[in-house]
């Protein structure tokens, strides 16, 4: 048989073998087996409830951990399916972005199904949004960029992270930019306000609706694992490192007009303690649900420190030419915040000293949904 018989000899036999094996494809559809439908987790419904879901056929219990949802704080049960996966609704809920893991039989565990993240000083957390804020929603403009940035902090002896928003066109390499410095509270870190806190979203749709001038958005991390009851370790960090680098490798403007600086919580206090002891170079300071931490005493004695916070910076604070060039002495706290009467209380005593501080108390207390609208109504007010 020659070599061309041959292969079509093998050809025809290859055709029979392939025509009489059944195929799962080639099944009619009666035949078939459904294939089940993915997981979904965490699902966001026409009603702005949200399910959380997991596969965990051999847990015994999972609750939801999720402080910044209001009204969840004591960590629901999920309830668990014929199928393995458990579940729980919640809702509805507030447009805005939350923070959640599982408690799965005592041991916190991040969503396996949602690859949106939030860091914070020692975990990390499942992120999930819920649109309808027209304030931080994505919205069909033009973005800028967020950088995560590596520093060797001389201060600290270490290498240090943090987050620098870029204005829409910075890219282009043309012009100078304002600077503000914005910074995080306790337990979170420099991704908190880029993840959680919506930043460059809320920056890129003020800088688009013309409500805001585009700046550059420092973010340092506020915590810096050194034994410091102060606070003086971070504030030594900003003054040696974080602001040369970043008034060094970016179009920033350095005079005091074109220079911010606000935090929430314990960021409003280190926000405070920078820009008081040389504020000369800034001229709009905010103050997120916070104020002088300590102005009220001891809670349990009622004594205060000594020297106290007043006393230590009375210079600068009687200090008339000091004043003329602070723009904005801003500050908002919640009506539900523990830390309420700390911020009245450091109100009243710029006051006494001849500042004019603004003080917006809003509703709500200690939380996210406060920071992000704080944000939303202070950056419009800079280098104006």
């Amino acid at each position: 048989m020659n070599p061309r018989t041959k292969a079509s000899l093998f050809a025809a036999m290859l055709l029979m073998v392939v025509v009489s094996t059944p195929s799962t494809w080639a099944q009619p559809a009666a035949e078939r087996k459904p294939r089940s439908a993915p997981l979904l987790s965490p699902e966001i419904l026409t009603n702005r409830q949200i399910a959380f879901r997991i596969l965990a056929p051999n847990a015994r219990d999972i609750k939801l951990s999720c402080g910044d949802l209001p009204g969840y704080g004591s960590r629901p049960e999920l309830t668990k399916g014929t199928n393995g996966v458990w579940e729980l609704i919640v809702g509805p809920v507030d447009p805005g972005a939350y923070r959640y893991n599982f408690d799965l039989d005592g041991v916190p565990v991040i969503d396996p199904r949602n690859p949106a993240t939030a860091e914070s000083f020692n975990n990390v957390w499942s992120l999930c949004y819920v649109p309808g804020a027209e304030f931080m929603d994505t919205k069909n403009v033009r973005h800028g960029a967020v950088a995560t940035v590596t520093y060797y902090s001389t201060a600290l002896k270490q290498f240090r992270r943090m987050h620098v928003y870029t204005p829409p066109g910075y890219e282009l390499g043309r012009g100078k930019f304002p600077v503000f410095y914005l910074l995080h509270g306790s337990g979170d870190c420099d991704d908190a306000w880029t993840s959680v806190g919506r930043a460059g979203f809320i920056l890129d749709n003020l800088i688009a609706a013309k409500k805001a001038k585009p700046m550059v958005v420092v973010m340092p991390a506020g915590h810096t694992r050194v034994q410091d009851n102060t606070g003086d370790a971070f504030v030594q960090d900003f003054l040696d490192d974080i602001q040369p680098y970043a008034e060094s490798h970016y179009r920033v403007y350095t005079d005091r007009q074109h220079r911010a600086i606000a935090g929430l919580s314990m960021g409003g206090g280190q926000s405070l303690n920078i820009a008081i002891c040389h504020l000369d170079q800034f001229g709009y300071v905010g103050v997120f649900s916070a104020g002088i931490f300590g102005i009220l005493g001891d809670r349990r004695s009622g004594a205060l420190a000594s020297p106290t916070w007043e006393e230590k910076h009375a210079a600068v604070l009687d200090n008339v030419k000091l004043k003329k060039g602070l723009k904005l002495l801003w500050f908002s706290t919640g009506k539900q915040d523990s830390l309420i009467t700390t911020t009245q209380a450091t109100v009243e005593m710029f006051k006494k000293h001849g500042f004019a501080p603004v003080f917006n108390e809003s509703p709500g207390g200690h939380t996210w949904i406060n920071w992000r609208n704080y944000l939303n109504e202070f950056a419009p007010l800079l280098f104006q």
